[in-house]
């Protein structure tokens, strides 16, 4: 905001300096003039302009002497009306009025046609399962609800339905996500980061199945930019389900070329081709090292207490997830279906919600897991937990029971 405010006060003094120039060889307040010299100096140039004309041909000699004893007739005329002397505009006066009004003015139409909050924006809300928010889970909706009303209000606004989009799917409330992705129209058709954003909300609803319509959004997506690596990488996902290995390899290798080395994306992309590979009884391929298993990872097993079994559905959404201990941004999170359990799981750093905040770079953290009916990554009444525990990175054969219920 100061940055703003000291680029906007820049641009305002810059404006009244160019503006108020003209004044600063201004005498005093109320100079004064002699009205006849003025006239006079009128009448000459006006005279100078007759003799032009009269010289370049273009004006006649018998007219050129008509205009000039007309001219003389005014000026005899205007001398006779004018005062000796007139007081002159008070420059002074007019530029102190300048220097008040345009500030005041500049700031009375950014505040009605700009967007004045967006100086201060609200914090955005924290992402992912049982995080310490700065905003209740009762404001967070007030946010959606309110973004969601704008929506509706004005639907051709294809930037409020990609928001609210994007707002579910980070919430895990993909049902919500898929209906805004479906109301954002056919500006969807052209950006390939949405196609491929919606491909993989109607996939998840569908168990991780892409074939239909989330593999035709993926397509159009490569038909836009052959090179999208997220794209690719679900396109080659499609394949293996199919159980066309061979093309599965083949488009995740292209990825790999394409993804930045060291990424995110060329790690995850390494790890699958070895996997995919090894299952297939195929030695890695040439110049890609075989990657090695992570010291930070850690694994176990989720149960759930008999107790609780009936208040589980199968298409319930089972989260298991490392912290800090001081209850910041999960470091890694799994998401799975609630059917399930029990369940062996791994966190490593390929589950980091932000490569910022990574599992490898913290000691001691906490594991939970958390079943929610909603599918809502933001911890709600009546979803079942477990009781986390604090363990070092690396740490291995845990055992994580779900048996209360959240209040």
């Amino acid at each position: 905001m100061l940055s703003f405010l000291l680029a906007a006060a820049l641009l305002v003094a810059l404006t009244l300096l160019l503006l108020l120039r003209p004044w600063k060889r201004a005498g005093g307040d109320h100079p004064t003039v002699d009205a006849r010299d003025l006239a006079a100096r009128v009448y000459r140039d006006q005279l100078a302009e007759l003799d032009r004309d009269l010289a370049a041909g273009t004006l006649r000699t018998e007219d050129h002497a008509l205009s000039v004893a007309e001219l003389q007739r005014r000026l005899l005329e205007d001398a006779d009306a004018l005062p000796a002397h007139v007081t002159a505009p008070n420059t002074r006066r007019t530029a102190w009025v300048l220097t008040l009004a345009l500030p005041l003015l500049a700031a009375a139409l950014y505040a009605w046609l700009g967007t004045p909050t967006a100086l201060t924006p609200p914090a955005p809300p924290p992402a992912g399962p049982n995080v310490t928010p700065n905003v209740s889970q009762a404001q967070v909706e007030k946010m959606l609800a309110d973004l969601a009303a704008r929506a509706e209000k004005n639907p051709g606004n294809t930037r409020d339905w990609v928001m609210l989009a994007r707002s579910y799917r980070l919430l895990g409330r993909l049902p919500d996500s898929a209906r805004a992705f479906e109301r954002v129209g056919a500006d969807i058709q052209k950006s390939p980061a949405l196609l491929v954003e919606y491909a993989d909300v109607l996939a998840a609803l569908a168990n991780g199945n892409l074939e239909g319509r989330p593999l035709q959004l993926v397509q159009r997506a490569l038909e836009l930019d052959p090179a999208n690596v997220p794209a690719l990488s679900l396109f080659a996902t499609a394949a293996l389900r199919r159980q066309d290995t061979a093309l599965a390899i083949s488009t995740w290798e292209k990825a790999l070329v394409l993804a930045p080395p060291g990424s995110e994306d060329a790690t995850w992309l390494t790890q699958v081709l070895a996997d995919t590979r090894a299952a297939r009884g195929q030695p890695p391929a040439a110049g890609v090292p075989a990657p090695a298993p992570e010291p930070t990872a850690i694994t176990g097993r989720v149960t759930l207490a008999p107790a609780l079994a009936a208040q589980v559905q199968p298409g319930d959404t089972l989260f298991v997830y490392a912290r800090p201990v001081d209850g910041r941004m999960p470091l890694a999170v799994l998401r799975a279906r609630a059917g399930s359990l029990p369940l062996a799981f791994t966190l490593d750093d390929s589950l980091a919600m932000s490569p910022a905040a990574r599992l490898s770079g913290a000691a001691r953290v906490r594991v939970d897991a958390r079943i929610s009916h909603s599918g809502n990554a933001m911890p709600s009444a009546g979803d079942l937990v477990a009781e986390g525990e604090v363990v070092a990175t690396g740490s291995r054969g845990l055992n994580l029971q779900i048996d209360r219920v959240h209040p």
